[in-house]
């Protein structure tokens, strides 16, 4: 049973003429009857140029263009949580978008964010927590995928908040803080996502109330 994990490669696929505004909202397509070896190939010769992410589930392929509100949103949240990683003096590395995938789940995805704790991904089948934006419903569920990889915590951002969810044995249940993040209150990071300020001052906010200075 060999499970990959991987970063997409720098190939890239010709693409059409677009705008080249960033779409307002996500754009998604599903396409039914996909296979292991198609989703592979269609996943490894876009490569890092397009963008688009790909969830696989059972035969089923998602292909979502994110919008400038998905981007903005999960980048900020990235960013809220490397500064208070920094702050706590917690070990992480950051992955980003990385392909994660296992076939004997069927299962494939480039998670929002993605982060693993005290050590490097090396040698790693998937990372410690995986952040996910839902701008739009997807037409995939995203749990059941992580599910799939054995991804021990996942926060997804919904209506304006953020919810984490840890998997217990093949489960996830909800839960009100991160392990991996011990004492980060979500509230506040789901309040300086939504928030109109900047990202510096938001950044700001949140290393202020860490050291308790507001």
């Amino acid at each position: 049973m060999k499970t990959e994990s991987q970063r997409r490669p720098t190939l890239r696929a010709p693409r059409p003429h677009q705008d080249a505004r960033a779409p307002t909202h996500d754009e998604r397509v599903l396409l039914h009857g996909v296979s292991w070896e198609q989703y592979r190939a269609i996943s490894d010769a876009l490569g890092d140029g397009v963008h688009a992410r790909l969830t696989y589930l059972e035969g089923v392929l998602e292909i979502m263009s994110p919008g400038d509100a998905h981007e903005r949103k999960k980048s900020r949240i990235g960013a809220l949580v490397e500064l208070y990683a920094l702050e706590r003096g917690i070990e992480l590395e950051a992955y980003g978008q990385t392909t994660f995938r296992k076939r004997t789940q069927e299962r494939g995805l480039e998670p929002d964010e993605c982060y693993v704790f005290g050590r490097s991904l090396r040698g790693r089948k998937r990372p410690d927590l995986a952040i996910e934006v839902e701008e739009t419903r997807p037409a995939l569920r995203k749990l059941e995928v992580y599910r799939g990889l054995a991804v021990p915590e996942v926060w997804l951002w919904r209506g304006g908040r953020l919810s984490v969810h840890a998997l217990v044995g093949e489960t996830y249940e909800t839960r009100e803080a991160s392990a991996f993040l011990p004492g980060l209150d979500l509230a506040l990071v789901a309040s300086l996502v939504r928030s109109s300020r900047s990202l510096t001052a938001v950044l700001r906010a949140l290393r202020a109330r860490v050291r308790g200075e507001e």
